[in-house]
């Protein structure tokens, strides 16, 4: 071959790798929008039972669909930022937690779907059109509010004997939690109950909102949100020091030595938001996709913060635990 045709053809050659190069690159995962409202250590179990049933259905990150992690670390403040983050990047679907989340998402997106592992009365909140036909873009699972209230109370009435008097913590900028607050202050004015309110906004505000407490309350009621939940070792203290039995929605409070929690199984709720997720992947709206309810509810004690409350537990209370820690 003469060195001029050996130069024609390298260059050829050259000129036509960029081509192949991009012909062999791989097409854009489905991707998956995370929206975690506190920290990925906390969501850790709520996530890892997500991506197992992502998996049973068929979805390996990395191979066939790409998840992308966001953690606000119980500052609200950041949804905004985190959705449109998402919407920009075009993720296919949103997966959040929460009233709040999912505002933000839909004030982000009207395009993009949306699933929510657990929110309040989304009916109520505007999320949905109804349970049943959600609509929009927007679909997920509700938590039965209105119930799960009544039995907490019911469920803390019978182990403190007396209770009468409840003070219920509330971040009032959140509205999960100002929902969960007006359904906790309408089921305790039925059982004759006197309430009242610790207003908390930030973190800052925790510590003082207990002054005063040890002889103006039989117990605590929590209500439940990404701050509280950031928060929870410092609740636990104080709830300690000023000597109130404490009532909470999940476990993680009771893991970090809350004294009860009953609530849904939140593990599940995740794991059952991955079915919404895989139906929209292959092509189903979120807007036909009904919104479910919790299943399977837990009811956690924990023992040895009873017994650093002085309080005797039956044993026929006890039974009824889903789990007891100790």
């Amino acid at each position: 071959m003469r060195r001029r045709e050996f130069i024609t053809l390298l260059g050829g050659a050259a000129a036509a790798w960029p081509i192949a190069a991009r012909a062999q690159q791989p097409a854009k995962l489905p991707t998956v929008g995370f929206l975690g409202t506190t920290t990925a250590s906390a969501w850790e179990p709520w996530t890892a039972a997500f991506v197992r049933r992502l998996h049973e259905l068929g979805w390996t990150e990395g191979r066939n669909l790409a998840i992308k992690y966001r953690w606000a670390e119980g500052r609200s403040e950041r949804f905004p930022e985190i959705a449109t983050e998402f919407a920009r990047l075009k993720v296919n679907v949103i997966v959040t937690a929460g009233v709040a989340s999912v505002i933000a998402a839909t004030q982000a997106t009207s395009g993009i779907p949306i699933v929510f592992a657990l929110a309040n009365n989304p009916v109520g909140s505007g999320l949905v059109a109804s349970l049943a036909r959600p609509g929009g873009n927007v679909t997920g699972l509700s938590t039965q509010l209105t119930d799960i209230v009544g039995k907490r109370l019911e469920l803390m009435r019978e182990l403190v004997p007396g209770l009468r008097r409840w003070v219920i913590m509330a971040n009032v900028g959140f509205p999960d939690a100002v929902l969960e607050l007006g359904e906790v202050q309408a089921t305790a004015k039925t059982l004759g109950l006197e309430l009242a309110v610790l207003e908390i906004r930030r973190a800052d505000d925790i510590a003082p909102s207990f002054e005063g407490l040890k002889s103006h309350a039989d117990a605590l009621y929590v209500c439940s949100d990404p701050l509280m939940i950031a928060n929870r070792i410092r609740i636990k203290s104080l709830a300690l020091d000023a000597r109130l039995p404490t009532m909470h929605s999940y476990r993680e409070f009771v893991e970090a030595g809350g004294l009860i929690s009953y609530g849904p199984n939140v593990p599940d709720l995740f794991r059952r938001s991955a079915d919404f997720v895989d139906k929209i992947l292959r092509g189903t709206k979120a807007g036909d996709i009904p919104v479910e309810q919790p299943t399977r509810f837990d009811f956690i004690i924990n023992l040895k913060t009873a017994k650093a409350l002085g309080l005797t537990i039956p044993e026929s209370f006890l039974a009824r635990a889903d789990e007891v820690i100790e």
